[in-house]
């Protein structure tokens, strides 16, 4: 427990699963408030989605949380995360103060309950992001001394606006095309192996100065990751390329959508094996997915997704499709001495 000097109250430990439902929903409730400060013109988070998404952990992956309450409102949140058996050098972090309680110190104190948690998992490296949505967290990492090592552009698609004419001419193959264009919201189980090893193609995706490893993707993560997204009401539609002629997974693409806001979709993961690109495999699978998004995501509006700055190639289709910039976010990295 950390005393904090500004004010009389504590950083507390939290462990959501044992929490009570009224202790989960009230850091959910700081969550989407503090979301809805910073960006009040997206669909509302709904706090009790929020309370279920802190007991969610990815296989070998173990969280510490933070909360400084106040009677049972939770003023102040944070949480790192890492994996014990991936990257142990490193952990990620989140820090959220409720607007109305900022300045105060809560949000040095979180921080110092994180880097001791860090410290003591042996980590030498805490990553965590900012948004120019809430500029305050930029400044605040400054002050700590961070690196911004993966500057990224958040852009948005205006669906009503999409040039249909386009997507027709990415979608149009040659003739012999070897390619399947597959559609899932839950992987197969017989693609299920092939498709963690497609995943693992975002390695080769620009990781600007981040001093990580590469990530390992295993099919129980995969399906822990379904399980997840199930329990939380969302969908996730995701497209992959199969070589008829090898049966390997060459692309994929995958979006988040949840009917609860279902003004937003969320761009997630594409990617192209080294081996494939200069194919126009990631413009096929970007124009398929835009229709997938306007027959079966009733009430969509928005797409919005990030790219590195770095990226040019994606940067270059998004841009192409009418992707415009909305934000940038910044990927910081610490280094604890």
């Amino acid at each position: 427990m950390t005393t904090l000097s500004a004010a009389t109250r504590a950083v507390t430990p939290f462990a959501p699963k044992d929490a009570s439902l009224a202790r989960r929903l009230a850091v959910g409730t700081l969550l989407a408030e503090s979301y809805a400060f910073a960006v009040p013109e997206d669909p509302p988070l709904l706090p009790e989605k929020e309370a279920l998404g802190l007991t969610h952990l990815s296989p070998d992956e173990k969280a510490d949380h933070f909360v400084v309450w106040e009677r049972d409102q939770a003023l102040a949140w944070g949480v790192l995360s890492y994996d014990l058996k991936q990257n142990l050098h490193a952990a990620h972090a989140r820090l959220v103060v409720h607007p109305e309680h900022r300045r105060q110190g809560l949000g040095r104190a979180v921080t110092t309950a994180l880097e001791q948690a860090a410290r003591t998992a042996g980590r030498t490296l805490v990553t965590f992001g900012t948004t120019s949505r809430a500029p305050a967290g930029e400044a605040y990492a400054r002050t700590l001394g961070a690196e911004p090592a993966l500057p990224m552009r958040q852009s948005r698609l205006d669906l009503q606006v999409l040039d249909g004419a386009l997507l027709d001419r990415w979608l149009v193959r040659p003739e012999g095309e070897p390619y399947r264009l597959h559609t899932w919201t839950v992987i197969p189980d017989e693609f299920l192996t092939r498709a963690a090893d497609m995943m693992m193609v975002m390695n080769t995706a620009p990781r600007g100065d981040l001093e990580v490893d590469d990530w390992t993707i295993t099919p129980e993560m995969i399906r822990a990751w379904d399980a997840m997204i199930a329990e939380a009401g969302e969908q996730r539609f995701m497209m992959a390329l199969e070589d008829s002629r090898t049966g390997q997974l060459d692309g994929y693409t995958e979006v988040f959508w949840s009917p609860e806001r279902a003004s937003l979709v969320y761009q997630g993961a594409t990617a192209v094996r080294p081996s494939a690109r200069g194919l126009g495999l990631g413009k096929w699978l970007k124009a398929a997915m835009l229709r997938h998004i306007q027959e079966q995501c009733h009430g969509a509006r928005w797409v919005r997704t990030n790219n590195a700055n770095v990226n040019e190639a994606m940067l270059g289709i998004n841009v192409a499709l009418g992707f415009e910039p909305w934000a940038s976010f910044t990927e910081w990295q610490l280094k604890l001495s």
